[in-house]
């Protein structure tokens, strides 16, 4: 059996309960029962995917007794988005992190948290559904940098884009569809850069709590956008070009 896997109700309990990170939790449907109330609760708690299925694709996946119950160890440990903040400006630093909407390539979640990383970013924040998985091939796109820069999960996106504001940071949307240059958005003082799928780019939802919103200048070409892993890196050089050259 695969050594990610935790198989029964009573082993995925007490990993949840000892706080073993987990990327994932599969249920039975229709299943009932005191302990598997407190695993949602658990996963709801602690921004971890949950999904109920049929019991037949339970047994498609292990191979072991598994009571209704499996879930995948995580890679890495998720961290806690405001506590980065506050420790960053403990540290008399201008936070920088950087949130990904629905960026489903695992390549692209790889490259991009490389070049997070190289810029100076205290942290990558992701939604728990609807994002590319941070598993073996995420780590060996990122070249081994997911393993060192935090990275927090957020059960509602839009929440945790909420109280980072409220924790004073700014969030900075990159567009096509922004009339502002990049080079013109001032990015020295606590930012979130937000970037978009590349299928349609950020929700309108998010885009709407955005203080600024930015593009990148294109010189020509056919191509209406860049690579969503190529316009993080972009940004984020713009944001260290900026925060080297303040007075």
């Amino acid at each position: 059996m695969d050594k990610q896997l935790i198989c029964g109700i009573h082993p995925v309990l007490e990993a949840l309960e000892t706080g073993v990170a987990l990327d994932k939790v599969i249920l039975k449907k229709g299943g009932v029962g005191q302990a598997r109330a407190q695993i949602i609760d658990y996963c709801a708690a602690a921004s971890i995917p949950w999904q109920e299925v049929p019991v037949e694709k339970l047994n498609r996946t292990v191979n072991a007794r598994h009571q209704g119950v499996v879930a995948w160890k995580s890679i890495i440990r998720y961290q806690d988005p405001v506590e980065l903040v506050t420790q960053a400006f403990e540290r008399g630093e201008q936070p920088l992190l950087v949130a990904l909407d629905r960026v489903t390539d695992v390549r692209n979640l790889g490259a991009l948290s490389r070049s997070a990383l190289c810029f100076g970013a205290h942290g990558l924040l992701v939604p728990s559904r609807g994002t590319a998985p941070i598993q073996e091939g995420a780590i060996k796109s990122s070249a081994g940098a997911l393993l060192h820069l935090p990275v927090c999960r957020a059960w509602n996106l839009k929440d945790s884009l909420l109280e980072l504001q409220s924790s004073g940071l700014q969030l900075v949307a990159l567009t096509e569809k922004a009339e502002t240059p990049l080079q013109q958005c001032p990015l020295t003082g606590p930012t979130l850069l937000l970037m978009g799928s590349e299928e349609d780019g950020i929700s309108p939802a998010y885009l709407d709590l955005c203080d600024h919103k930015a593009a990148i200048p294109q010189v020509q070409g056919p191509v209406g956008s860049l690579n969503v892993s190529v316009a993080t890196g972009i940004a984020l050089y713009e944001c260290a070009r900026q925060r080297h050259e303040r007075p």
